[in-house]
Parts: C-alpha cells; sequence; structure tokens
C-alpha cells in the first residue's frame, strides 16, 4: 500500500517520525493514496522501513490529528474518508467542483484594497532608493551611542506597557511630549491628550476612519503630501484640493461648489512640497472656516524643528479655542523614520474613543522605543541632537540650492530653504518629471516627481530633492545630469 510513497533519508534535518508524516500527507494530497483506504499496522510499517515502531507511532499520532488518517483500538489505521462539499456525510462522493482545467483563482484586491494600494508616485515608489531622496534624515548624525544607552535603560527598568495596559502611549514620553511641545511649538496640551502611535501614516488612516464615513469630503494642499490623500481615499472619502502656495494653504480661494468637508489636511508650519509657511490671517481664516463647517484640521507639523533662522511659528493648534484642531508630529525626521514613533494631541472629549481606535487597529508603538524617546526629550538629548543636525542641514540646503540655481538658470524655478530636509525645483520647461524622476534613477539618484502632488488641477512638473545627506560630489552630479537632461531635450 504504501510501497514506493515513503522514503527513509537517515542524514536529513527532518526526524524519521516528520517523514513518514510528510510523506503519507503528500500522498494523500496529489491523490496517490486513495481515501478510505487501510494502511499497514505500525508494527508492520515499522519492519518495512527498518526504523522504530515509536517513529510509526508519533507519524501516525500526526497524521490523526491533523485528519488525515482514523486510528481506533485493535484495528488497522485507515485513510479518512472524504468529506462532502456539501455536509452530506462521511465516506459520499465529494460534491463537484470546478474542473482542474479551468481553475478558479483566489479573490482579489476589492475596491477599498485598490484605493490602499494605489500611489500617484508610481508602483515602484516605496522600492526607490538613491541618493537626494526626500524625506530622510542623515542616518550618519544619528547619535547612536546615545540613544542606545536609552535602550539599554529601558529594557532593565521598562514595566508598564509590556503588555496591553498603555494603549495610549507610555505615560512618561506623554509628560515630556507635553512639556517640549508647550515650550517649542505652543502646543496646549495636558499629557493625556496626547497619543503615541507608530507613524504618521497610521495616525492619518485612523483618523479619517474616525471622523468620517464613506463619501464624505476632505480638503488636502493643493499642492500637498500625497500620503494624506491616499490615507483619505483609503478610507473611502472624497478627496478635494485646497489651494496652497508658499504662504501656505488658502481657505479664501477654494473652488466654487466645494462640499462642505469633515476633515481638512495642512503643513501650516513647512508646506509640503513648497516649503513656505502659513500666514496668521490664512491660520485664522481656516480656523473659523472649520468652525463654522464642523469639519476637524489635522495639522501635519512633520519637521517644523529644522527652521534654519529664527524660532517657528507656533503651531495652529495654540490658537484654536475650541478644538478644532488635531496636531500630529513625529520623529521620523528628527531622529530616524526606523524608530516608528509619531504622536497625535486630540481634545480632551476625544481621547478615550481614539485610545479605543488605535488599540483595535493595532497601531501602537515599541514601548521600549517610547521609553528611550521620552529619556531623550527630559534629558535635553533631542535639542542638543537637533541643534548640531539643523546647521549640518542649512549648509547642505543650501549648497544644494545654490548648485542649482547657478546650473540651471531660469530653466527652473527654486527657492532658498528656511527649513525643512529638502527643497522644491520647479521647471519652467516642459518636462516629464516622472521621466526625469527614472531617468535620474539610473544614476543613483532617488528625487521624488513634484506632479502628483497635484490633486484636481493642472499640475507644475519638477522635483523633490533631499539635501540631509547630501554630499558635494553628488550636488554637483545632480546638477549636471540636469543640465544635459534639459540640453539634449533642445532647452538650452
Amino acid at each position: 500500500m504504501l510501497d514506493g510513497v515513503i522514503e527513509i533519508d537517515r542524514n536529513a534535518a527532518e526526524g524519521l517520525p516528520q517523514q513518514i508524516y510528510g510523506a503519507v500527507r503528500r500522498a494523500v494530497l496529489d491523490g496517490r493514496l486513495p481515501r478510505g483506504a487501510r494502511l499497514p499496522s505500525s508494527r508492520a510499517l515499522a519492519e518495512s522501513l527498518g526504523v522504530s515502531r515509536n517513529s510509526v507511532n508519533h507519524a501516525f499520532e500526526l497524521l490523526a490529528a491533523e485528519g488525515i488518517i482514523e486510528v481506533r483500538p485493535g484495528a488497522a489505521p485507515r485513510l479518512a474518508p472524504p468529506v462532502r462539499l456539501d455536509g452530506a456525510g462521511d465516506g459520499a462522493t465529494p460534491a463537484a467542483g470546478p474542473s482542474v482545467d479551468t481553475p478558479i483563482r483566489p479573490a482579489g484586491l476589492s475596491a477599498r484594497g485598490h484605493r490602499l494600494t494605489a500611489d500617484p508616485r508610481g508602483p515602484d515608489w516605496i522600492f526607490r532608493r538613491g541618493a537626494l531622496q526626500p524625506g530622510l534624515p542623515d542616518p550618519e548624525l544619528f547619535p547612536t551611542e546615545l540613544w542606545a544607552r536609552g535602550l539599554r535603560r529601558a529594557v532593565r527598568t521598562l514595566r508598564s506597557g509590556l503588555l496591553y495596559d498603555e494603549p495610549a502611549g507610555l505615560p512618561v514620553l506623554r509628560e515630556a511630549l507635553a512639556g517640549y511641545l508647550a515650550a517649542e511649538r505652543g502646543v496646549r496640551a495636558s499629557p493625556g491628550q496626547i497619543l503615541i502611535v507608530s507613524s504618521m501614516q497610521a495616525a492619518l488612516s485612523a483618523l479619517a476612519q474616525a471622523f468620517a464615513d464613506e463619501g464624505d469630503a476632505a480638503l488636502v494642499e493643493n499642492p500637498g503630501y500625497t500620503g494624506a490623500r491616499l490615507a483619505f481615499l483609503g478610507a473611502g472619502l472624497s478627496v478635494h484640493p485646497l489651494p496652497a502656495d508658499e504662504r501656505g494653504a488658502d481657505i479664501s480661494r477654494l473652488p466654487a461648489g466645494t462640499p462642505t468637508p469633515r476633515l481638512i489636511y495642512v503643513t501650516p508650519s513647512q508646506h509640503y512640497p513648497l516649503g513656505g509657511r502659513m500666514t496668521l490671517d490664512r491660520r485664522l481664516a481656516l480656523i473659523a472656516t472649520a468652525r463654522s463647517a464642523g469639519a476637524l484640521i489635522l495639522e501635519d507639523d512633520y519637521d517644523s524643528e529644522f527652521l534654519f533662522e529664527g524660532r517657528p511659528i507656533a503651531a495652529l493648534q495654540g490658537l484654536a479655542e475650541q478644538g478644532e484642531v488635531i496636531y500630529l508630529g513625529t520623529f521620523s525626521k528628527s531622529l530616524l523614520p526606523g524608530l516608528r514613533i509619531a504622536y497625535c494631541v486630540v481634545p480632551d472629549h476625544l481621547v478615550a474613543p481614539l485610545t479605543l481606535l488605535m488599540r483595535n487597529t493595532g497601531r501602537q508603538a515599541n514601548a521600549h522605543v517610547q521609553a528611550a524617546v521620552a529619556d531623550f526629550l527630559r534629558e535635553g538629548h533631542h535639542r542638543a541632537h537637533l541643534r548640531r543636525v539643523r546647521e549640518i542641514y542649512a549648509a547642505r540646503g543650501h549648497a544644494l540650492h545654490a548648485a542649482l540655481a547657478a546650473g540651471l538658470g531660469n530653466r527652473v524655478r527654486v527657492t532658498p530653504p528656511t527649513g525643512n530636509i529638502q527643497l522644491a525645483l520647479r521647471f519652467n520647461l516642459p518636462l516629464d518629471d516622472r521621466k526625469v524622476v527614472e531617468d535620474l534613477g539610473r544614476h543613483g539618484f532617488a528625487p521624488s516627481p513634484l506632479s502628483p502632488c497635484y490633486c484636481g488641477s493642472e499640475p507644475d512638473h519638477g522635483l523633490i530633492l533631499g539635501y540631509a545627506s547630501a554630499t558635494a560630489a553628488e550636488i554637483d552630479r545632480v546638477t549636471a545630469l540636469l543640465d544635459g537632461m534639459m540640453a539634449s531635450a533642445g532647452h538650452t
């Protein structure tokens, strides 16, 4: 019955019982052993294979546990009969299924799945790696030894938050953040209003689902951060452009007929991708509009720490007297993206439901990393790190701007950076920025195209160039490459 089915390899890493079990299982699955047939007794099979009876009994136990064989006292084991797909009972002929010649493919993505996996930056965007990639700090500047010390301390001392007892985040980090945000960003919040999450994108996705239903309207800056647009589209919302320029979003220019929004997403401290700061009059007008519409403003303060001159403008949240703003921040730019730490500052009445949402959808951040970040804030390491990298990033940003302006002249528009870790370069020539990005990728560069940041209007074409890790050689090389592309296209 089992002749040729089981082959024993005594040199294999897999144990003898597992070899017997696997061979029988495969033979049943591919139809070489008929269901319901009798098998040799454990003694007979052990003798024929030259193995111990214990090995065979162990294999039979595994097969019985999976329902492949039936073992009854005093009887030889038997392959289990087939199960009727229509529930008619054991031993009956299986219900007719689809022919193997016309297999049915597993279900594909749902409509929501397609929305969540679409990306205007291109299907390969998340896999792009190279020089001048935007949004990335310089990992060589990260204070590794100080960070390692904080992690070691967290591992030794942390107890709270290692189970499911701190779904809103570790109290020690929430307390440290409340003090830091009040002093540095003018954010009015108690520690209890701060929720720690794994990333900015996770927060945007959660908030979109929490505060809007499918078909509700959301406003996103135009041009603006594509990640916010994708989070809202993934939640089934109707996304509408909010006009923006170097002075930030301008609610007064909202096109006539735009539906009343449930959510409004803005980057007032450092507009993404153009880099300007929203003026006070625009801030007040935005808050007034949100109040009259019953909308929530999502303020993404993604890298306000990198202001090269003076102090940052206070957060929009500090101007909102009636809870119109949820403030969002991250350590992805000031420390490293891989730490997966971001946070929301929410009105008091939203703390409890949003804590449940974050817990129910698994958006909590690693507890040991939270504890280490808290140490960084309390001991002044974060401020010291920022003072150091600001000077370096400012020098690299100004070097990139100077090279592009000198090398490309009036063929482009590029504004000197006042902060941030990337700058926007806009073409004054009819160039396809996606094609330019593709060509630069072949030379080891990974900027992002500017045009996908536009929604519902004719886009500017250009590049978003990250400079946090930029070297002089890379700056010179990318400038020369762009000059050559423009020249070869006949635009000298």
